[in-house]
């Protein structure tokens, strides 16, 4: 009952947008197939998705979506898990482009099929996890030109002030 409280909030044009902004998570496009001008689309759906209704509303039909289709962070992991472990098996004979299989010698000296391994899948899968797990962190360095501190002017700043830092900015 949540769903409809939160819609009757939105004008039609507005439901529409929410609706089809999960189609695929692209606000302009979302807003030009609700009917706004496409001229201002991208506008519109930026706008669209910083109102505090819509954006709740998509929120709550994001919600209601993963419920339904019972996703959430632990279906997730273990696909990701899943796949990770699928790619590292042999679980595809390589074949030649005539389509006779790869055959190799093992150490025995018998012959066996040769397999793939998806290196690069495994690899993504790993990053995936690591993300989640937060084991990779983005360094942003904030500092100012030839790396010394930045210099910031506030509001707080009188004229004055702002002026000779701004000057001694511009003379470094």
């Amino acid at each position: 009952m949540k769903t409809v409280e939160t819609a009757q909030m939105l004008t039609p044009k507005q439901q529409v947008f929410c609706r089809e902004y999960l189609v695929d998570l692209n606000a302009t496009q979302a807003a030009i197939r609700a009917g706004y001008s496409v001229k201002s689309a991208n506008e519109q759906g930026s706008r669209l998705l910083a109102n505090v209704k819509v954006a709740a509303y998509v929120e709550l039909l994001m919600e209601e979506r993963s419920t339904r289709l019972d996703v959430n962070a632990d279906y997730v992991l273990a696909t990701i898990v899943d796949t990770i472990e699928r790619c590292r098996q042999r679980v595809r004979p390589m074949i030649y482009k005539n389509g006779d299989p790869v055959l190799i010698e093992t150490e025995n000296g018998s012959l066996a099929h040769a397999y793939a391994y998806d290196a690069s899948s495994v690899l993504r899968g790993a990053e995936l996890l690591g993300r989640h797990l937060k084991m990779f962190t983005d360094k942003v360095e904030h500092s100012g030109a030839g790396g010394r501190p930045s210099t910031v002017i506030t509001a707080c700043m009188s004229a004055e002030e702002a002026s000779k830092l701004y000057q001694e900015m511009l003379a470094q």
